[in-house]
């Protein structure tokens, strides 16, 4: 699972088997946590995941939600600058 981005204590990785692993998503992950989060709209699909690191991922997403689908759709991954 490639590595997108890293920012405040967060990883952003993404699976690049799109046909196996609908709706498009990508993961988040922190020392204590790892969860999907929809690109779509930013939002957590299951888990939990801290408030605070949440709005980051969302912000990260929305930010880069196009970037993102288009990861999605060809299975290309290139890295992403991180939240600043």
């Amino acid at each position: 699972m490639p590595t997108i981005s890293s920012f405040y204590g967060i990883v952003i990785l993404m699976y690049l088997r799109n046909k196996e692993h609908n709706p498009p998503h990508i993961h988040a992950v922190t020392q204590d946590f790892a969860a999907p989060f929809l690109i779509e709209t930013g939002e957590l699909m299951e888990g939990e995941f801290p408030p605070k690191a949440k709005a980051l991922v969302r912000e990260f997403v929305l930010k880069y939600q196009k970037e993102l689908l288009e990861m999605w759709e060809t299975e290309k991954y290139v890295k992403l600058p991180p939240l600043k």
